[in-house]
């Protein structure tokens, strides 16, 4: 993966680049099963809007990724991705053990992008990560093209999850 000095632009994954409907049944419920959802991610089929996006964003950026997925889960994200055959790019995750909500954590790491590099765009589909890089100054697309279940954005906020 070669870096370079052009703007980046950031992409979320779950409900942006992967369809996470067929998992989201494992976060409804009073337990829920949060070993199986993310297991399940390696089957996630892709958004097309999203790909699109990352690809056509790649001509003109550096490409990586901001997820909300725990860093456990990196060998099985790098392969999606590869599976996809989205751009190859850096891919931030979740410590294990940090249960903050998305907006805090991944505005965390775009400030620190910010410093070292222009960045050009966030894509990520939950509301309240958007607003909080809108409110930081960084250029936004909300990716709207995805069904989340209520459980599931419930789990983003409340539960430091995704």
């Amino acid at each position: 993966m070669r870096s370079d000095h052009r703007p980046l632009a950031v992409f979320d994954l779950d409900g942006t680049l992967a369809d996470t409907g067929h998992r989201q049944h494992y976060l409804e419920g009073r337990r829920r099963d949060w070993n199986s959802f993310f297991s399940a991610a390696v089957d996630d089929p892709p958004l097309p809007e999203g790909v699109r996006l990352a690809l056509s964003s790649a001509e003109e950026c550096e490409v990586r990724y901001l997820t909300g997925r725990p860093e456990r889960c990196r060998r099985d994200t790098v392969a999606w991705l590869a599976g996809q055959g989205l751009p190859e790019g850096r891919l931030y995750m979740r410590r294990n053990d940090d249960r903050r909500s998305a907006r805090y954590t991944k505005l965390e790491i775009l400030k620190r992008l910010g410093r070292e590099r222009e960045v050009r765009l966030l894509v990520d589909d939950d509301e309240l990560v958007c607003d909080a890089a809108q409110q930081a100054g960084f250029a936004v697309v909300r990716a709207r093209w995805a069904k989340v279940s209520s459980a599931l954005k419930d789990a983003q906020e409340r539960e430091g999850r995704t």
